[in-house]
């Protein structure tokens, strides 16, 4: 209505004094997040090893002081996930294979590699984005173009996979868990994805009857509790040794009123998993469907 009221300029104006004040409080809320969760330190020391973050993704730019803090706190979230799944598995045998899944930029790659010279890691970034591989190559990085579902089938090992903010993503997430379960023999499977406290299926450009070509990286399909997202992975041949939610907003504090701010307009914050492979579940899924392909197969001769 107030849009209808008032002259053009006037609203515009109106409205990009709101997005100024949203992103002041949003960047004071995430620096409040940062410090009640320990992470302040951390991410200094990221800022120092890859200071440049703008081309982050393929779709979009990293290009104001606000995306920059946002997506450095994933990060921050995200590499401290990898330290203490480092801590967890033997660092004795060296070197030691990293396999990043849905890497865009070789950002973490990076940042690992300069924290962790005494564990000589080997890594290899993987994306589906062809544009994204070229630029990782040109960082004298490893990378590989290839599909985050296929990745299992190509006989490829590693002693710890990345999957940061990439599980929502994919249209097949228990046949990329499963296929990575059971034909590699890694130690631990390190994943981030956006925290909801009630899952739903994402696919917004459907909900919003947007025409506009969709992008798998910029498209979420689902969007799960963790509650659902652990019951997914033992389904699919893992149990869990570590996890954690890191929030964009402190629980303590007049800043812990962006909480609502936060559910209703992006996300209240990330969780994070260290998984490793354990057939427990898996397996009984697979005796019951050999069992019911027996079954359909003697009702077919009948």
């Amino acid at each position: 209505m107030l849009k209808a009221l008032l002259p053009g300029a006037i609203w515009l104006r109106l409205r990009d004094q709101r997005y100024i004040v949203q992103e002041w409080f949003r960047a004071a809320s995430i620096r409040a997040a940062l410090r009640e969760q320990g992470f302040e330190g951390l991410a200094q020391r990221l800022t120092q090893i890859v200071p440049d973050i703008t081309d982050q993704y393929t779709q979009f730019r990293v290009d104001t002081d606000y995306l920059r803090l946002k997506v450095r706190a994933m990060h921050v979230f995200q590499v401290a996930m990898v330290n203490a799944a480092l801590k967890i598995i033997d660092t004795e045998r060296r070197p030691l294979t990293v396999v990043d899944i849905g890497d865009s930029a070789g950002t973490h790659i990076r940042y690992l590699q300069e924290l962790h010279r005494d564990v000589q890691l080997r890594c290899l970034s993987v994306n589906l984005d062809e544009e994204a591989v070229k630029r990782i190559r040109g960082k004298n990085l490893e990378a590989l173009h290839v599909c985050a579902e296929d990745l299992g089938a190509l006989g490829i090992d590693a002693d710890i996979f990345l999957c940061f903010e990439t599980l929502e993503h994919l249209t097949s997430p228990v046949q990329f868990l499963r296929s990575l379960s059971e034909n590699t023999n890694c130690k631990v499977l390190v994943i981030t994805v956006p925290y909801v406290a009630r899952s739903r299926v994402g696919l917004h450009h459907i909900r919003t009857s947007s025409p506009e070509r969709c992008h798998p990286e910029s498209t979420h399909v689902f969007e799960l509790s963790p509650d659902d997202w652990k019951l997914l992975f033992m389904h699919a041949g893992w149990s869990i040794v570590q996890n954690r939610i890191y929030l964009q907003y402190p629980r303590r504090g007049v800043l812990r009123a962006m909480k609502g701010h936060w559910r209703r307009g992006d996300f209240e914050g990330f969780w994070g998993a260290i998984l490793r492979r354990d057939s427990t579940w898996s397996r009984l899924w697979a005796v019951s469907s050999r069992r019911l392909a027996g079954i359909s197969g003697e009702g077919s001769e009948a």
